[in-house]
């Protein structure tokens, strides 16, 4: 199997789209405002875009409060119009599609089907929008071309177009450090799961 180069992929849109003049509508999940900050201030300059903070991995309650008033910050800071469409945190359906996974380790089974559970609720949500993607390829921990693989099932599913993305790539995740710094943004050391915390704390 040739491997796929989603940045490519993902340019070519951008192209189309700087051509026909257009400007489609993105509904962009996001697991937190350190990786959304450079995903927001790139493909703000082609999209109109509403972020979806639906995040059921971060399991502590205190925790996913203070992720979610960040996210909320970083968008009314940063120089753009964007929207948000915010959810419950129904945290019990993490541990429903982690049941019998919890010993896996990161980057595994456990962490792809947490990844189908975010998107496919985005895809749900994405109606009335052009494309849906997510924030997540931007971390180096994350796998792209699951992500890539699993946005593009569940899109065909839903009837929305996936938008390809591998947010790492052109120092996407350096960026996105310094715009971290720049905005006083809290980075976490783990994803947000009590799986993935236990591991930094071992």
């Amino acid at each position: 199997m040739n491997k796929i180069n989603y940045q490519r992929e993902l340019d070519k849109i951008i192209n189309e789209i700087t051509e026909s003049g257009d400007r489609p509508k993105l509904l962009l999940h996001s697991c937190c405002a350190p990786c959304s900050s450079y995903v927001l201030s790139y493909l703000c300059n082609f999209f109109d875009i509403t972020v979806l903070y639906y995040n059921p991995n971060i399991t502590e309650p205190a925790e996913y409060q203070k992720r979610k008033a960040e996210q909320l910050r970083l968008i009314r800071e940063l120089p753009f119009d964007i929207g948000v469409m915010d959810c419950e945190h129904e945290s019990e359906k993490f541990f429903e599609t982690a049941r019998g996974l919890e010993a896996c380790p990161e980057g595994g089974e456990r962490c792809f089907k947490c990844y189908r559970l975010r998107l496919e609720k985005t895809a749900a949500c994405a109606g009335s929008f052009d494309y849906f993607c997510t924030t997540l390829s931007i971390s180096p921990l994350k796998n792209a071309r699951k992500i890539n693989e699993i946005g593009s099932e569940i899109g065909e599913k839903y009837g929305v177009k996936f938008l390809p993305s591998d947010f790492k790539k052109k120092d996407g995740f350096k960026k996105s450090i310094l715009l971290s710094h720049e905005y006083n943004l809290y980075r976490q050391n783990y994803c947000g799961c009590v799986y993935s915390k236990k591991r930094t704390e071992d």
